[in-house]
């Protein structure tokens, strides 16, 4: 009798591993809690189907070597080109889904923050979702949590470690340098008008992260930044200009930036006279934001830029 208990027990392994072989994670399915803007989510295992709103997620999943199977479907970034392939899905817009497309994909994750974060509870009816979202006040941190949190959801956790490993590197090689740049305005240009912006608000990270210090503290932190004249940029007289050009993040026609601050009151502020007016690669910081090579190549931009007047 104990040899037949036995002789069935070992098929039935022999059996179960045979199973594992042929479907990844059967062995090793494990329920996943990530915690997130909006709350937590559970994912019952590793996800393979993933659809994300987010272009800093999706900045992120493609240097983890993560596949990508739905993004959405206007202004991807050049460097991210490959996801203008109809072998991804596009799932609707930076804002609004397609919930068609959506449904059609069965997605098992599904990645929202920023501008889509409101269509969260929707989503979350149709597969686990996550909100990314990142509060301005801790970008560059809640942007190395979510590598982190990416990381760990998909069993990449070294890369992600290695990513944030040289970030931080370079950021406090950046930080060294830009004691001694001066003070710095954020502005950012739209359709010939000029918004600045401050610490603690969506580009404040410049200020808050990366050390260059502020050449007025009191702008308000709205999206869009402040309204200000050209007037207020030459009272402010900043020692740097770093400067986003919405219009050509977003692929518009519109007025370039260095079209709107060709005047003679740019022209006489300090950063103008030394040539210390840096035009930021706009879709990088407009659109993209908190993804791990955008970052990457952001800190070494201006590193760069501020080193060669040091």
């Amino acid at each position: 009798m104990n040899s037949k208990i036995n002789s069935f027990a070992g098929r039935f392994l022999a059996s179960a591993i045979a199973l594992a072989t042929f479907l990844p994670g059967y062995a090793n399915a494990e329920e996943i809690t990530v915690k997130h803007a909006q709350g937590e989510t559970v994912l019952p295992d590793t996800p393979t189907t993933v659809l994300t709103f987010d272009f800093a997620a999706l900045d992120t999943l493609d240097a983890l070597g993560v596949e990508v199977a739905g993004v959405p479907n206007t202004l991807i970034p050049a460097y991210l080109s490959k996801y203008e392939s109809d072998a991804y899905a596009k799932i609707g817009s930076l804002f609004e889904p397609d919930f068609e497309v959506v449904n059609a994909a069965e997605p098992d994750l599904i990645i929202v923050a920023g501008r889509s974060a409101r269509q969260y509870e929707a989503l979350s009816k149709i597969a686990p979702t996550i909100d990314l979202s990142v509060v301005p006040d801790n970008f560059l941190n809640g942007a190395k949590e979510n590598a982190r949190k990416l990381g760990a959801i998909f069993d990449k956790d070294e890369e992600a470690k290695e990513m944030i490993g040289k970030l931080d590197e370079s950021v406090a090689a950046l930080q060294e340098t830009a004691k001694n740049a001066g003070k710095g305005l954020i502005i950012l240009t739209n359709g010939g008008k000029v918004s600045a912006y401050g610490p603690g608000s969506r580009f404040g990270w410049l200020h808050d992260d990366l050390g260059v210090t502020p050449a007025v503290e009191d702008v308000e932190a709205a999206t869009h930044g402040e309204a200000v004249s050209f007037e207020f940029i030459l009272k402010t007289n900043p020692d740097w200009l770093f400067v986003v050009d919405r219009d050509s993040a977003i692929g518009s026609e519109g007025q370039s930036a260095k079209q709107t601050l060709d005047n003679e009151l740019v022209a006489a502020t300090t950063a103008a006279k030394e040539g210390n007016i840096y035009y930021a690669d706009a879709v990088r910081w407009y659109l993209v934001g908190g993804g791990m090579t955008a970052l990457q190549a952001e800190v070494d931009a201006l590193s760069k830029a501020l080193t060669a007047v040091d």
